[in-house]
């Protein structure tokens, strides 16, 4: 179902990020303009017969990352962790998806707000060298160790948030350059909204990896990997 998906494109492949260009309604591939319905005639990686259930999976925090950032976080800093005083919104953040289970944030919970660089991570692992594309950013995980994602907690598979939120799906090549990307905002049926940038993502062959990100305030929530 495409119906409520809006995409723009985020130019400056390979240099940044550049400028957003949002398109309500309106999805731009590969310097073409189209409607949706168009879409699903013509792109080869368009699935107008998905259905609710994800194609990809989204990544949390390694369990191993997390057992290191509730000691010292990518910045350098010592965990301290808090009690959650409401749910979803601690201490009036937003953005309070735990990064380590994939779920909202609920009140009474033993969390921790920590600095996270996930893609200098998979560069250890993979020997890419991202140089300046590495971030450093905020994220919460639970300040105990926890079972990890629940395929209940996630409703339709992605973490989405809200319809109306605005996520961006940002593309990475092997050497951990920014390859492109997208704007998205949260469609009703979130499942193929992100099905349908995910797959649009993986159709450049360049690109190894997404992160998600939430634009409001920059926020790294979730990986996918190519299949």
């Amino acid at each position: 179902m495409w119906a409520g998906v809006r995409v723009g494109r985020i130019s400056g492949a390979g240099r940044g990020l550049g400028a957003v260009r949002p398109a309500p309604g309106v999805l731009r591939v590969r310097g073409w303009r189209t409607t949706a319905s168009e879409c699903r005639q013509h792109a080869p990686w368009a699935r107008p017969d998905a259905g609710s259930m994800p194609t990809y999976t989204p990544l949390p925090i390694p369990p191993t990352a997390l057992k290191e950032l509730r000691d010292t976080d990518d910045a350098g800093r010592p965990a301290e962790p808090f009690t959650a005083r409401t749910d979803g919104v601690p201490l009036d953040c937003v953005g309070s998806l735990l990064r380590c289970c994939l779920r909202d944030i609920r009140a009474g919970e033993p969390v921790a707000l920590v600095s996270y660089a996930p893609l200098r991570r998979w560069a250890a692992a993979t020997g890419a060298r991202p140089g300046a594309y590495d971030e450093t950013g905020p994220v919460f995980i639970h300040a105990a160790d926890c079972a990890g994602p629940d395929a209940t907690a996630t409703g339709e598979g992605y973490p989405a948030g809200r319809p109306g939120g605005l996520r961006t799906v940002r593309r990475y090549d092997a050497d951990g350059h920014i390859a492109g990307g997208r704007l998205l905002e949260i469609p009703e049926e979130a499942a193929a909204g992100f099905d349908a940038a995910f797959d649009e993502a993986f159709a450049d062959p360049q690109v190894v990896l997404v992160h998600v990100r939430a634009v409001e305030y920059g926020c790294y929530l979730y990986e996918v990997r190519r299949p």
